[in-house]
């Protein structure tokens, strides 16, 4: 099946947000922006527990993601 340039670009550019993170880990985007502030800014936070394997899942989802388009355009 072909796909058009502008939705194979569309899915190259998809980013994973705060906001995917967030759902991933149950807790509040302003919770994964305060954990990304630099160190010792005021109101930064330490991250989500368990963020390694949240991480991982969303990283893992978007390299899926990806081969299947590479797979598409081949």
């Amino acid at each position: 099946m072909a796909i058009d340039f502008k939705a194979a670009t569309d899915q190259l550019f998809a980013k994973i947000g705060a906001e995917e993170l967030a759902g991933e880990l149950g807790c509040h985007q302003q919770a994964i922006k305060q954990a990304r502030m630099a160190e010792g800014a005021e109101g930064r936070r330490s991250p989500p527990p368990r963020w390694e394997a949240a991480v991982a899942r969303l990283a893992r989802q978007r390299a899926g993601a990806l081969r299947k388009l590479a797979d598409r355009l081949e």
